[in-house]
């Protein structure tokens, strides 16, 4: 029995690009500069200003920008690094390059964000920095986090590419690291195709992410560092213009995008929070946005597969997370780490297939992703909330 039967088109289409952005493209391409264009300042000047942050640096993506933040910090190979396991993959493997050891750490049950109690548990004389994430756009507890940190001197890497436009404590997501990373990629909310974005305070911070991959800026850095200026670090990571083009558009109208998709998700959440589920709405002092949409039920035991199954009969899209956990990977589980991670003898590698985080298991297994409701769409919304009051009848809680 089909209950949403409504057209998913346009309300979850992304990105939309319109004739700004269209626009933009094309004044690169007339220009004829698409290496080196202008543009690319533009946009780090655009997200400097739009976070507040001293530096931005631009990049070819999120990834790049990550193994930008790992070689800023200066660490040393063998140090290691609290990360979550549950997260995409760039939030941690960048560092494996650099000969930095992941420690992966539980993850909190209220935003899904890396616990700060077991961060605590897992700190050692080698420990440096953590890497924190604010899954689909939910702020982590980052105080809590960094008063852990404070105790131990330790750094914090944020990636924020779930979070354009998210606001912690009166703060915005891009600020809450010593170093923080957005992703541009083509389903994040400011997308520009391809792209990421490095910030920071600091200025060593910068100058190091240029030497490792922006050649073209060394020579107007006004330190030892000029000394790279022929050779750099050895790797590429500048951001190509027509991306870069995109992303100032897409960072220009995020604000109205994020106003549209959090009036949806937030009328459909507050009528699935009243048949039991648990939609991850904000607590005090944040600001969420909603790069996806994750729910779950109340009761840890409810059958969420039989759930989804129901969905899906009655014509939703939903689904389970898309993000598997990163220690029970291949990459971890087989020591692929040790092929291209420079450790040291010395270097405390954990036996990853021993490794349980039960909490994060839990909790990932009751999740259930919804479409993102992008655009105006109040009757599918509607159908939405029908069929999970359907649902719900049929599946004894």
């Amino acid at each position: 029995m089909k209950i949403v039967t409504l057209s998913h088109e346009p309300a979850t289409r992304w990105p939309v690009f319109d004739a700004e952005a269209e626009a933009a493209v094309l004044r690169i391409l007339r220009d004829g500069n698409v290496s080196k264009h202008p543009v690319i300042r533009e946009l780090e000047s655009d997200y400097a200003s739009y976070t507040g942050r001293r530096h931005a640096l631009a990049h070819n993506n999120g990834t790049s920008a990550l193994l930008a933040a790992f070689h800023a910090l200066d660490l040393q190979p063998g140090d290691e690094v609290l990360v979550p396991t549950a997260t995409f993959w760039a939030s941690v493997l960048p560092m494996v390059w650099c000969g930095l050891v992941p420690v992966f750490c539980d993850s909190e049950p209220e935003t899904l964000g890396i616990d700060p109690e077991d961060m605590r548990r897992k700190i050692t004389l080698r420990t440096r920095a953590v890497v924190i994430v604010h899954l689909w756009g939910l702020p982590c507890k980052v105080n809590e986090i960094r008063k852990v940190c404070d105790e131990f001197d330790l750094r914090i890497i944020e990636d924020a590419s779930h979070a354009h436009g998210a606001v912690y404590q009166g703060r915005k997501c891009g600020t809450l690291g010593d170093i923080s990373v957005f992703s541009l990629q083509g389903e994040k909310l400011a997308p520009a195709g391809e792209g990421g974005v490095f910030l920071t305070d600091r200025e060593d911070y910068l100058e190091r992410a240029i030497c490792l991959g922006d050649i073209t800026r060394i020579i107007e850095l006004e330190s030892p560092a000029r000394r790279f200026a022929a050779t750099s670090m050895g790797m590429k990571t500048r951001i190509a213009p027509m991306s870069a083009a995109l992303g100032r558009v897409s960072l220009q109208k995020l604000d109205e995008a994020n106003r549209i998709r959090n009036a949806n998700h937030r009328w459909l959440s507050e009528r699935l929070e009243t048949l039991g589920f648990d939609c991850f709405m904000e607590p005090p002092g944040v600001s969420r946005v909603y790069f996806e949409f994750l729910i779950r039920h109340r009761d840890p035991e409810f059958d969420t597969p039989g759930l989804i199954t129901l969905l899906c009969e009655f014509g939703c899209q939903v689904s389970t997370p898309r993000y598997p956990l990163l220690h029970e990977q291949p990459f971890f589980q087989e020591r692929n780490v040790t092929k291209i991670g420079r450790f040291p003898d010395d270097a405390r590698l954990p036996d990853y297939r021993g490794l349980s985080f039960p909490q994060t298991a839990r909790e990932n297994h009751r999740l259930i992703k919804l479409p993102n409701f992008c655009h105006p769409c109040d009757e599918l919304l509607a159908q939405y909330h029908a069929a999970f009051g359907h649902a719900m009848e049929a599946i004894p809680v």
